[in-house]
């Protein structure tokens, strides 16, 4: 059977992730082991086992947003731990209001819809994600909102003539995934908030 473009894209998302876990994690475990042995401390081991829990943290989230997605649940639990620990690292706030596992399909597009959302909070601020009779909304709130008419055009398919960088492959992914879930996404924001629904 042959793979479209997109899910090529995403089967490699989910292979760069599961391969890159370990190795960060087991540079954790070093990390720790080096702290309880007391032979190094101070800010240099604090400097490094911030940055390995940081990447250890956007791979987590990177492997739902990029990844494969199928047709799997994902428990609350897990959900909001993979959003507490990227918040711990970066000036934005995840805030996740659904009460029950969801389907990963789901979550991969409330994460996709996040990463847009934090190219326009450049100061950070607070990300909710809410959903309420099948209807998912996120949103993005924060001092001086900067919205890229070019790349939100991709969003909700009004425009998408211009070209994306690496950085924001997300812009082509999200209607992507919608459109794979029978979805369409729409957006509005003003100053302050960006809000987007599903």
């Amino acid at each position: 059977m042959a793979v479209d473009t997109a899910n090529l894209a995403a089967l490699i998302g989910s292979r760069i992730c599961h391969d890159l876990i370990s190795p960060v994690g087991a540079i954790n475990n070093g990390l720790e082991l080096l702290a309880m042995s007391g032979a190094m401390a101070g800010p240099e081991l604090e400097l490094i086992s911030d940055s390995v829990l940081n990447a250890n943290a956007r791979i987590r989230f990177f492997r739902i947003a990029f990844g494969a997605a199928g047709d799997q649940q994902m428990g609350r639990a897990e959900i909001v731990s993979v959003l507490d620990d990227i918040g711990k690292a970066g000036r934005l706030k995840y805030q996740w209001n659904l009460t029950e596992g969801c389907s990963r399909s789901e979550v991969r597009m409330a994460f996709l819809t996040a990463l847009c959302l934090e190219t326009a909070l450049p100061y950070g601020g607070l990300i909710t994600i809410s959903c309420a009779d099948g209807k998912w909304t996120v949103v993005g709130e924060g001092r001086k909102i900067t919205v890229e008419a070019p790349l939100w055009g991709h969003v909700d398919a009004s425009d998408t003539t211009a070209n994306l960088t690496p950085a924001q492959v997300q812009f082509a992914m999200l209607p992507v995934a919608a459109q794979e879930a029978e979805r369409q996404v729409s957006f509005d924001h003003s100053e302050e908030k960006v809000t987007v629904w599903f």
